[in-house]
């Protein structure tokens, strides 16, 4: 198993731990991360009350997709590192009784978690799948609109997430995450790494534009990239001077370039099959 991938499973297992003894998952990029303006006030007290405490306890994401993904009543939806189970449970009750939604996770612990928290919520057209975002296990063209948080930029394949998500949904599917990104591609490594260190506590996230282009190398079409919160390193700036890197001028290289974004995107819809010698207009 490759480093990332270790640190991505005890992260989120000690947050699953955590979330059962009715501590909020901590933030977990150090001993002085203070007040988190990252998976803090992410869901309204609405969608609060509608899922069990433990899956909003154990959510580490870095925005809401289920605020900003139109999902439509009896479609099926995927969430890709599906952790607790938050936002499958949300879609689920979006998508109602004839529709489907299914949570892929690699950790045990979470799995484990989500799936108590969907029984304590009475939900049946949940599935949780033990899995790697990056082989989904589901079939080509089964899935419409495929959602996750904050989790594609933990990936240490992310060309491969991208395509597995293109497999998998049906023709006219929709593509509708929150991810990290970092704008711009002249942060110095250093600084970047500090940064999403401090983000998602495992360094990873696509440059903007890099993002755009993976997605439409896939395939994709309708690409759109929307902040939804810009960090700020006067935030971060205790992380930032543990790791000796809080002086003025790195502060300033950094500020505003990494946020969190909500990522759309569009399979298209089947080509029309030959209709003779000259196909079909």
């Amino acid at each position: 198993m490759d480093a990332i991938k270790k640190a991505v499973q005890e992260k989120y297992g000690e947050a699953a731990r955590e979330a059962r003894s009715g501590a909020k998952a901590g933030c977990g990029c150090g001993s002085s991360c203070g007040p988190d303006p990252i998976t803090s006030n992410l869901y309204d007290d609405t969608q609060a009350a509608g899922v069990p405490a433990e899956a909003l306890l154990a959510s580490l994401g870095c925005g809401n997709p289920t605020a900003l993904a139109e999902l439509k009543a009896g479609e099926t939806v995927l969430d890709l590192g599906s952790g607790g189970g938050i936002d499958v449970l949300l879609s689920a009750r979006r998508v109602g009784p004839t529709g489907k939604v299914y949570g892929l996770d690699m950790t045990e612990e979470m799995l484990a978690l989500a799936r108590e928290n969907q029984a304590a919520s009475g939900l049946t057209n949940v599935e949780f799948l033990t899995g790697e975002i990056e082989r989904i296990p589901l079939p080509d063209n089964s899935v419409d609109v495929i959602i996750s948080n904050c989790v594609i930029n933990l990936s240490v394949d992310k060309d491969r997430v991208i395509a597995e998500a293109f497999r998998v949904l049906k023709p006219g599917g929709r593509f509708a995450v929150s991810d990290v990104v970092v704008r711009g591609d002249d942060v110095p490594p250093e600084l970047r790494r500090s940064m999403e260190l401090w983000v998602g506590c495992v360094a990873g996230a696509l440059e903007e534009s890099t993002y755009r282009s993976t997605l439409s190398s896939a395939g994709f079409e309708a690409i759109d990239i929307e902040p939804t919160r810009v960090f700020r390193a006067a935030d971060a700036k205790q992380f930032l001077q543990d790791a000796g890197l809080s002086d003025g001028a790195t502060l300033a290289a950094i500020d505003g370039r990494i946020m969190s974004a909500f990522v759309r995107a569009t399979k298209p819809v089947a080509l029309k099959a030959c209709c003779g010698p000259t196909c079909c207009a």
